[in-house]
C-alpha cells in the first residue's frame, strides 16, 4: 500500500510537469505599457498643475494588479522548479515495484531507503506540487485583471485629455501662485485655510507644508484638517464635522480655488467633474483619510 502511494506521487509529479506552460517573456508587455502610461499621466499632472486623483487612483490599481500578476507568475515558476527537482530525484533514485522490492537482485536496505526518500519528498512537498494547477489559473486571471486595469488607465488618460480646454479655463481663472513667506504656502492656500478655520473649529490641528513631499503638500498647496488624534478614525461629532467641511468645500471650492478634496477614502476632483470617487485601500486610517480632510488648491 505504501509503495502504491509512492508510485502515485511519482506519477503525479511527472504529470504536473506536463501541464500547459508558457515561459515568461523577457520583458513583460503589461509592465512596459504601465510604465509608458505612468509617464503620460505624470505629464498631464504637470500640465494641469497638480496630481489628478482619478489618474492616480487608476494608475495605483493598474500597478497593484500588474505586480500581483508578476508575483503569481514567480510563484508558479518557483513551484515548477520544485516539481522538476523532485522528478529528477525520483528518476535518479529509481521507481520501485514489487519485483524490485522482493527480488534477489536488489538490496532490501537500499530499497527501503529509496522508499523512505520518496515518501519524505511526497510528504514534504506534495501540497505545493499539487497547487500548481491552481496557481496557473490564478496567474491567468491576474494577467487578465492587469490588462483590464491598464486599459482603464489608458481610457482615463484619454478622458482627461479631452477635458483640456475646460481645465485650462480653470487654470487661467485662478492663475499660478508660488509659495512664499515663512510658512511656505501659496497665498491661496493661506486664504482657504483661514476661511475654513473661521467656519469650522479645529481642535486637532491643521498640517500643511511637508518639505520634500512630491505632491501638493511639498508645493505649499495642500493642508490636512485633522478630525481626530492618534491615528484614530473620526467618529461621532468629529466625523460629522468632517462631513460638513467636505460638503462646504464642494459648495464653496469653485469660488476659492479648491482643486480637490480627500475624505473617508474618497476623492472629489474639481478638474475631473466626476463627483465623489472611491479610493483604493492604502492600508491605514491616515493613508485612507479617515482622520483628516485633505484640501488641495490650484
Amino acid at each position: 500500500m505504501r509503495f502504491g502511494r509512492i508510485a502515485m506521487c511519482a506519477a503525479t509529479m511527472f504529470g504536473l510537469l506536463a501541464l500547459p506552460f508558457t515561459p515568461p517573456a523577457a520583458a513583460d508587455p503589461d509592465q512596459a505599457k504601465l510604465k509608458q502610461l505612468t509617464k503620460e499621466a505624470a505629464r498631464l499632472n504637470s500640465l494641469y498643475r497638480g496630481q489628478i486623483q482619478s489618474l492616480e487612483e487608476t494608475r495605483f490599481a493598474a500597478k497593484k494588479a500588474t505586480d500581483s500578476a508578476g508575483n503569481l507568475q514567480k510563484q508558479l515558476d518557483d513551484a515548477r522548479d520544485d516539481v522538476s527537482q523532485i522528478a529528477q530525484t525520483a528518476y535518479i533514485t529509481g521507481s520501485l515495484d514489487n519485483v524490485q522490492l522482493f527480488g534477489l537482485e536488489i538490496d532490501p536496505t537500499k530499497a527501503l531507503g529509496q522508499a523512505a526518500n520518496m515518501t519524505f519528498m511526497a510528504d514534504e512537498r506534495a501540497g505545493r506540487v499539487l497547487h500548481i494547477q491552481e496557481l496557473i489559473q490564478e496567474a491567468g486571471q491576474a494577467k487578465k485583471d492587469s490588462a483590464d486595469k491598464i486599459k482603464d488607465l489608458e481610457q482615463e488618460i484619454a478622458r482627461m485629455k479631452s477635458k483640456r480646454r475646460e481645465i485650462e479655463r480653470l487654470l487661467a481663472k485662478f492663475g499660478f501662485q508660488q509659495p512664499g513667506g515663512s510658512e511656505g504656502l501659496t497665498a491661496r492656500m493661506i486664504a482657504v485655510r483661514a476661511e475654513i478655520m473661521q467656519n469650522f473649529p479645529m481642535p486637532y490641528g491643521v498640517g500643511c507644508l511637508r518639505p520634500g513631499d512630491p505632491g501638493e503638500h511639498g508645493k505649499g498647496r495642500a493642508c490636512d484638517f485633522m478630525m481626530s488624534s492618534g491615528g484614530r478614525p473620526a467618529a461621532g461629532a468629529d466625523a460629522d464635522r468632517g462631513d460638513a467641511l467636505a460638503a462646504w468645500l464642494i459648495k464653496n471650492g469653485p469660488r476659492m480655488g479648491v482643486m480637490y478634496i480627500i475624505w473617508k477614502q474618497r476623492y472629489y476632483d474639481i478638474r475631473s467633474g466626476a463627483g465623489w470617487k472611491l479610493m483604493a485601500d492604502r492600508g491605514g486610517v491616515t493613508a485612507n483619510h479617515y482622520d483628516h480632510v485633505h484640501v488641495s488648491v490650484f
